[in-house]
């Protein structure tokens, strides 16, 4: 009977292999030479995953979960007081985290896969689309928690998803991160007196 694989070297790889990612990109993305550059073998990779696209989504996957499980990390027990500048500085918190080096070093590689599971959505399009549905029910839920009925508090939060999205996407095809951060803030200025319950 085959040894199941170990979980704990798994996830090291998938590590290794978001790197890896980061460092080259996807469209190029070979086996043989991910697993010389890894220290393994094509087929110990196919052992671990099953499929080249199953090893990218999960290394994927498993980054975007880091910093949303920070963000939710961020919004404390449930049926906290919360009003329109608690969500403003929540807001903020979460910029700074999404602006650390080592995420920015990804961003690159997230829109390569945008535009690649535009033409392929066979294969990358659920990993970014994921992330963003995550963010915006995170959002969603803040905002009925703020008193906002289900329909509004659902389109707060795909504005504000999809708007920090673009701010987020900008730089990366531009470089100005500080260009990006001004805009953030009015973006926030303005969006905020409308979180509020009427």
């Amino acid at each position: 009977m085959p040894r199941p694989p170990d979980p704990a070297k798994r996830r090291d790889l998938l590590d290794q292999v978001r790197e890896y990612m980061i460092r080259n990109g996807l469209a190029d993305l070979s086996l043989r030479p991910l697993a010389w550059a890894l220290g393994t073998s094509d087929r110990m990779l196919l052992y671990y995953f099953g499929t080249k696209e199953r090893m990218v989504a999960e290394a994927l996957a498993l980054d975007e979960r880091r910093p949303l499980l920070r963000a939710r990390s961020l919004l404390g027990a449930d049926g906290a007081d919360r009003d329109p500048a608690w969500l403003r500085g929540f807001m903020e918190e979460v910029w700074q985290r999404f602006s650390t080096p080592d995420l920015r070093a990804a961003l690159p590689l997230y829109l390569e896969i945008m535009v690649t599971g535009l033409l392929r959505p066979d294969r990358y399009a659920p990993v970014v689309r994921d992330a963003l549905t995550e963010w915006k029910d995170l959002l969603t839920s803040v905002f009925r928690g703020m008193g906002l009925p289900e329909a509004r508090a659902r389109t707060e939060a795909v504005l504000l998803v999809n708007a920090c999205f673009g701010l987020v996407a900008g730089p990366v095809v531009e470089g100005d991160w500080d260009e990006a951060e001004a805009a953030f803030h009015l973006l926030l200025d303005r969006l905020e007196h409308g979180w509020r319950a009427t």
